[in-house]
């Protein structure tokens, strides 16, 4: 049974979810928007993902251990730049990994939770189990289930065309000059932790090599990239082109 936690949990996801359409809307369709949607959307991914922290991680408590934990933590990660992009001027793109996050999060919960009070339920598939879902929820089960991989690959994507929407903003005085900084740290601890991020990496390089290779292209462009990924490499700790690389290196 769902618990008051739980429905504040998916409260936040809501809130998120139906303010960031709201922002994005307007945004879309060059329309003046206020500034509040953006910040409500934020303050809805900070009960969440604040909620899901303290499951996980219990009350904060002010030792190495405890905060080596909350460190490595994705939840933390989300809920630490969440704060960040709430205080720091609007970027509209940075609201879209975690709407996407969201609307995976509230269409379970209707499934999971909602339905079954709201929609009739099949009778049990065997003598004493549990009724069978409403067809409506099993169709949404198969849609999340199906989209769910896609939904990640683009979250992933997204973050990247962010890194490179900060570095633009901080370089034109858009946003605050340690955006790009306090945002790269985010992505490298995503590159640890997620197939999905790391695979997005991948094909940028790869989509990159293909173009700095092409004929015609001056070979100081490759140069120029294989230096940039070597130095990145080194700073995330993982290769991502092979040392001493040029405009003909390929990722291995």
């Amino acid at each position: 049974m769902a618990t008051t936690q739980h429905y504040l949990w998916a409260a936040g996801h809501f809130v998120l979810l139906i303010s960031s359409l709201r922002y994005f809307l307007a945004w879309m369709l060059f329309r003046s928007v206020s500034s509040w949607w953006y910040k409500v959307s934020f303050m809805g991914a900070l009960v969440s993902y604040a909620i899901v922290c303290q499951k996980s991680l219990g009350t904060p408590q002010p030792n190495p251990a405890w905060v080596k934990r909350a460190i490595v933590d994705e939840n933390m990660q989300y809920f630490l730049l969440a704060f960040f992009w709430w205080y720091s001027r609007p970027i509209a793109i940075a609201l879209l990994p975690y709407t996407i996050f969201s609307l995976f999060h509230a269409l379970t919960f209707t499934r999971t939770t909602l339905m079954p009070q709201l929609l009739p339920q099949g009778p049990p598939a065997t003598a004493g189990g549990p009724p069978t879902p409403h067809p409506l929820a099993k169709k949404l089960q198969v849609w999340v289930k199906t989209n769910y991989d896609t939904a990640m690959k683009a979250v992933a994507f997204t973050e990247l065309l962010i890194m490179a929407r900060v570095l633009v903003g901080a370089l034109t005085w858009q946003v605050s000059l340690i955006s790009p900084f306090v945002y790269a740290q985010f992505l490298r601890q995503r590159y640890y932790q997620s197939n999905f991020t790391r695979s997005a990496v991948a094909n940028v390089n790869e989509r990159v090599l293909a173009y700095v290779n092409r004929e015609g292209v001056p070979p100081a462009f490759g140069q120029v990239w294989a230096g940039f990924s070597q130095v990145l490499s080194r700073w995330v700790g993982n290769v991502l082109v092979p040392q001493g690389a040029g405009a003909g290196a390929r990722r291995q």
